[in-house]
């Protein structure tokens, strides 16, 4: 409940559109903005000369505008223009507005529209079930919104508050960082320790196993996805057969090796938990059971997290982005790594079981801190901050 009035406000009474087009000249170079989802703000794009523009004209866009993608508006596109970005172009895809003096502070206005209610309402006002079905996000939808506002004063300090408490969140999730680093750091070194100079190919440890099971009518498939850079395997919401266009999917079993043909380059690879275990993944998802007496799965799942495993797959596949190459089973198997003995293995679970508990914490942490910012928007503009 609101402590202080709030005056419902359309945004029309607050914002004016502005246009500073110019046509566009074939010879002068133009820094282009876009607009990051979910409230990432505007960024420099790229910069490019007028005759490799097909648009003929852009906007100029100045520090203290707030802008919008009209395609992306329905996932968080919105942003205000920094001084970094002053001077910058836009196309005619990004309208742009200026705050009436006096009554909005337009960094208010970006943290309102980070609140999942007001994208939702955003979306119900963008129609169609796909990204390319979908209407643009007009302006007099946008100007119809309206926003609970205080005083330009209260507006103000509750931004300075929400920026005080984001900062510190921002200072937690980076010694979360370093502590991941140092925990995948002990990792790697007392695996290389313990391999001494004893190296394999993963096709000496690892067999292809794969259970694919047609996609049928009238069932639903439990979904597993798979993080980069070693975020390990995560249960997602599951599919039926109008869902999907895959014919088939990778049911996961507990211990198998699973790797994403197309991020595993970026570390998309972990081993399957007990929990996990009869849910199903995309055939893009490879499993690899592992060989008995050759290397044990409970092992090989704090190892296949590391940044030491993960950089060795980039030498398997060339490209750049979405040009990458698949990470093909028949390369990945080939891929030789330092690997201790069975013996030596048991040795290093004893030792990776001490910062276990560690590593649940922080994937507790984890959450908790990307639940933390939703719920201190949600309490601000409650007026409750």
């Amino acid at each position: 409940m609101m402590t202080i009035p709030w005056t419902p406000t359309k945004l029309s009474e607050v914002l004016e559109p502005i246009s500073r087009s110019e046509a566009v000249d074939p010879v002068k170079e133009y820094r282009l903005l876009g607009v990051r989802l979910g409230g990432g703000g505007a960024f420099h794009r790229e910069t490019k000369r007028g005759s490799q523009i097909s648009a003929k004209a852009l906007s100029l866009v100045r520090t203290g505008d707030f802008i919008y993608s009209r395609l992306f508006a329905w996932r968080g596109a919105f942003g205000v223009i920094g001084s970094e970005l002053d001077g910058c172009y836009v196309s005619g895809e990004f309208p742009t507005f200026m705050p009436v003096p006096g009554k909005l502070d337009v960094e208010f206005l970006r943290l309102w529209f980070c609140l999942p209610t007001t994208i939702s309402r955003v979306e119900a006002d963008c129609t169609g079930s796909t990204p390319l079905t979908r209407n643009r996000f007009k302006e007099h939808f946008f100007l119809a919104m309206e926003i609970p506002l205080p005083s330009l004063e209260e507006q103000r300090r509750i931004v300075a508050r929400i920026e005080e408490l984001a900062a510190k969140i921002d200072e937690t999730r980076n010694l979360r960082y370093k502590a991941i680093e140092q925990t995948a750091s002990f990792v790697s070194s007392v695996h290389l320790y313990l391999a001494a100079t004893r190296t394999v190919a993963l096709g000496d440890i690892l067999l292809l196993d794969e259970q694919r099971e047609p996609v049928t009518p009238g069932r639903e498939y439990p979904q597993v996805g798979i993080k980069g850079f070693g975020g390990g395997l995560f249960l997602k919401p599951a599919v039926s057969f109008t869902d999907t266009t895959y014919k088939t999917f990778n049911r996961l079993y507990a211990g198998a090796l699973v790797l994403s043909q197309v991020k595993g380059w970026e570390g998309a690879v972990a081993v399957c938990p007990p929990e996990l275990a009869g849910s199903y993944a995309s055939p893009e998802y490879r499993t690899f059971r592992c060989a008995n007496g050759k290397v044990l799965p409970e092992y090989l799942a704090f190892v296949a997290v590391t940044p030491w495993f993960w950089t060795k797959l980039k030498t398997l596949t060339r490209g750049v982005g979405a040009r990458r190459e698949r990470t093909r089973p028949e390369r990945f198997l080939e891929m030789k790594m330092e690997m201790p003995t069975l013996e030596n293995q048991k040795k290093g679970l004893l030792a990776f079981q001490g910062v276990d508990p560690l590593k649940h914490l922080q994937a507790e942490t984890a959450a908790e801190l990307d639940a933390l910012l939703p719920s201190i928007l949600d309490k601000a503009f409650k007026g409750g901050l």
